[in-house]
């Protein structure tokens, strides 16, 4: 794979007899994004991640998994059709999220990530709500990136929130293109 070249990129969901290997990549992303967010080790060496059986049981929420040429490029774990109540930013009555988005090192700023937003706002078309802790540097420009390049630059809204619910930028956008005039 060279620059943004991959040849077979997939974004499939995770099937719960896959929760090890999904386990296992988030003690990668809670270690890559420990410096951003404060995560610590358990006294056995593990990151916890109280929600890894909810990825199955919770029926609006989805763990995908991508790939690359068939090797785990990373995963997103997406919910959908969340109550307004329950969101930070969106007033729509019903919003999509990307709870969790992390993509191997080795396949960062190749495309990777952006072609795995972008399948799922086109998959799952509606208002989404995008949040990043305060910190995160990195994860703040890709979806800053992605965001405004795929909502085409004003079809967007993006504040930074400073309250007890959440503390860090938020971006909401609506991928129904019949709909695009709603982003909140």
């Amino acid at each position: 794979m060279k620059g943004n070249e991959f040849m077979d990129f997939k974004l499939s969901l995770i099937p719960y007899e896959d929760k090890t290997l999904l386990y296992n990549l988030i003690q990668l992303y809670r270690y890559d994004s420990s410096e951003f967010d404060g995560h610590v080790l358990n006294r056995h060496g593990q990151y916890l991640y109280k929600y890894i059986d909810h990825q199955w049981t919770d029926e609006y929420r989805r763990p995908f998994m991508v790939t690359v040429d068939e090797e785990i490029a990373g995963f997103v774990l997406v919910s959908l059709d969340v109550p307004q109540e329950h969101m930070k930013l969106s007033k729509a009555e019903k919003t999509n999220l990307i709870s969790d988005f992390f993509i191997m090192r080795k396949y960062r700023r190749r495309g990777v990530g952006k072609k795995a937003a972008y399948t799922l706002f086109e998959e799952f078309k509606g208002t989404w709500e995008i949040r990043q802790t305060v910190g995160n540097k990195p994860a703040y420009a890709f979806w800053k990136h992605v965001i405004s390049e795929y909502a085409q630059h004003d079809r967007y809204c993006e504040e930074f929130l400073q309250n007890e619910q959440w503390h860090g930028p938020v971006f909401v956008f609506n991928s129904d293109t019949d709909e695009s005039d709603e982003i909140q």
